[in-house]
């Protein structure tokens, strides 16, 4: 198994695609589809939000476990892997923030104001 615990997350998570969705939280969401998996990916986000609006920085911590939880089932869902995410993180290394993102979307628009 890996080193890391987001990589042994990840194994964990694809183990629990097709399990038995009563006995897994990972394997409801699978079953639910990815609809719903985006959805608790938002709410986790706006949970990370809240907690980062507070004043205790602590309380971020959970939330962005949470959050990286819920992300890894909708990139697992989608069959992808922080690998690939890493690839594009690689890809984008030595790139200014702004540039880069005016490279990926139209007129520099985040998909958000995209027409």
């Amino acid at each position: 198994m890996a080193d890391d615990i987001l990589d042994r997350l990840q194994a964990t998570i694809a183990e629990r695609k097709g399990a038995d969705a009563g006995a897994s939280y990972t394997a409801s969401l699978f079953q639910k589809g990815r609809a719903r998996i985006a959805q608790k990916l938002g709410e986790e986000a706006t949970e990370t939000i809240i907690a980062a609006m507070g004043d205790n920085p602590h309380a971020i911590v959970p939330e962005a476990a949470d959050l990286l939880y819920h992300l890894l089932v909708l990139l697992a869902d989608a069959g992808l892997s922080l690998g690939d995410v890493r690839m594009e993180l690689a890809k984008r290394e030595g790139l200014g923030g702004l540039d880069e993102k005016a490279a990926r979307t139209p007129a520099g628009l985040p998909l958000s104001f995209r027409p």
